[in-house]
């Protein structure tokens, strides 16, 4: 099934965030049925303690990101992690998306104004989730050794083309 809408129109986080979804009391939420997630796995690789290099992808502004593009981020980041170094990395996605993306679906065409009732009561219904990012908030990280860091790099970098927005690579001492 296509997106409706495409990503730009709700990657801003300008409006409110609309999360309230209860597990033990289904009469008070606002959401009454949640959508599902995209993302599969959040770990990948192997958690060894003798990485040494830590690199992060980090986001430059405050940014909303979908769950498909959360998903297809770290999907390429870890093909190109698994082609170059299998076995020698750690991925971990860092977000979860928790924020509702609702969508008011207006009929178009002839005699829409006789099937649509405009904008009255037009909360919407929810179509998505999607992680709100701060400013510098890390979004990947990948554990790896020196000897590996361009490997590392190269898959972070790939990884941002996925993403709405622009990304910066931070490179650490793993603890």
């Amino acid at each position: 099934m296509a997106r409706l809408r495409p990503g730009r129109t709700c990657r801003t986080p300008n409006s409110q965030a609309w999360a309230r979804y209860s597990q033990s009391k289904p009469r008070k939420n606002y959401i009454r049925a949640l959508p599902h997630t995209s993302i599969q796995i959040f770990d990948m690789g192997k958690d060894n303690a003798e990485y040494t290099t830590k690199l992060m992808l980090e986001t430059m502004q405050p940014i909303q990101l979908r769950s498909n593009a959360l998903e297809a981020a770290r999907r390429v980041a870890n093909q190109h992690l698994e082609a170059d170094i299998p076995l020698g990395y750690y991925l971990k996605l860092l977000v979860y998306p928790h924020n509702v993306i609702r969508e008011h679906k207006m009929a178009a065409g002839a005699g829409a104004d006789r099937v649509s009732r405009g904008m009255s009561l037009a909360f919407g219904r929810p179509i998505s989730v999607a992680a709100r990012l701060r400013r510098n908030q890390a979004v990947l990280m990948v554990k790896t050794k020196t000897e590996n860091k361009d490997a590392a790099i190269n898959a972070l970098k790939r990884a941002s083309a996925k993403l709405s927005g622009t990304y910066k690579v931070r490179l650490e001492a793993a603890a």
